[in-house]
Order: structure tokens, then C-alpha cells, then sequence
């Protein structure tokens, strides 16, 4: 059965916190202003709102279907249910995306930070989703990124948030 229990409600929400505070971490680490506790966040609120979005599908099947036939139709409503909610998730972080990003005398600052917020939101949903190992390989893969840049990257007037 596809019915999500409450442990596995807690170890989401909670492995999703700790994977954004990974890439928070570093943010936070070089002083940006989108760091640990608002990559934390984003994470949770995408996880949230996956999660919030499977538990409707579940309860709106079991009103359409009854308790008995549960998991007949529940899977193909779930994908499509679950892609709305994506994609609404996609949009909000969008708008925060773009509240980091500053034009200051022809200058563009804060892309890295919305990717950043971007990204974030992604291992979310994965979590969201029950999907760790796609979870920890974004995550793992968006930190080495990061940490490369201070690494082999030079920083340049373009570049700077």
C-alpha cells in the first residue's frame, strides 16, 4: 500500500531538513544571505507541501473509492497530483529565487544563491517523494559544486553575490 505512516512523515521532514542545511552550510560559511537556516527551510516546505499533496490524494481517493479498493487508483493520482504540486513548488521558489538575485550598478549578484534555493527545493520534493537516493546525490553533488568553485573558481565582478 502507498499510504505513507507517521514515522516515515518524520524521517522525511527530517531528512530533508538536514539535507538542505548541508548546502545551507556552505552558503552560510561564505557569508551569503540565503544560508543554513533558509535552505533548511526551503527543504522542509517543499517536503511539506509533496507530502501534504500525497496525503490529499490518499484521503480523496478513499472518499471516491472506499478504504477497500485504496490502492487501485491512488498510484496514477498520486503522479499527477504530485506533478501539480511540483510544479506550483517550482513557481513559489521562483519568486524567491528572484528576491536573492540584485542588480546593483550593472552588476548582477545573488545567482548562485537562487540556484542555490533552486536546488534546494529539488531535494525537498525528493524527500517529499521517498526518493533518498536521489535526495542525498543532489544534494551531495549541488555541495561538491559549491565547495569546487572555492576551490579552482576565481572570483570575478560578474560572479560576486
Amino acid at each position: 500500500m502507498i499510504v505513507v505512516g507517521e514515522w516515515e512523515i518524520i524521517l522525511r521532514l527530517v531528512l530533508s531538513v538536514l539535507l538542505g542545511a548541508v548546502i545551507g552550510y556552505n552558503r552560510s560559511r561564505h557569508n551569503k544571505p540565503a544560508g543554513l537556516r533558509t535552505m533548511a527551510l526551503i527543504s522542509l516546505g517543499s517536503a511539506a507541501f509533496t507530502l501534504i499533496g500525497i496525503e490529499a490524494v490518499i484521503q480523496l481517493s478513499m472518499l471516491q473509492t472506499g478504504a477497500e479498493s485504496l490502492t487501485s487508483g491512488v498510484s496514477k493520482m498520486i503522479n499527477l497530483d504530485s506533478s501539480r504540486i511540483i510544479a506550483g513548488i517550482v513557481g513559489g521558489v521562483g519568486f524567491l529565487g528572484a528576491g536573492a538575485i540584485i542588480q546593483s550598478r550593472g552588476r548582477v549578484q545573488g545567482m548562485t544563491s537562487a540556484a542555490s534555493i533552486w536546488v534546494t527545493s529539488t531535494i525537498g520534493v525528493a524527500v517529499g517523494l521517498g526518493l533518498y537516493v536521489l535526495a542525498t546525490t543532489i544534494t551531495f553533488i549541488a555541495f561538491v559544486v559549491l565547495i569546487l568553485y572555492f576551490f579552482f573558481g576565481q572570483e570575478t565582478d560578474d560572479e560576486t553575490e
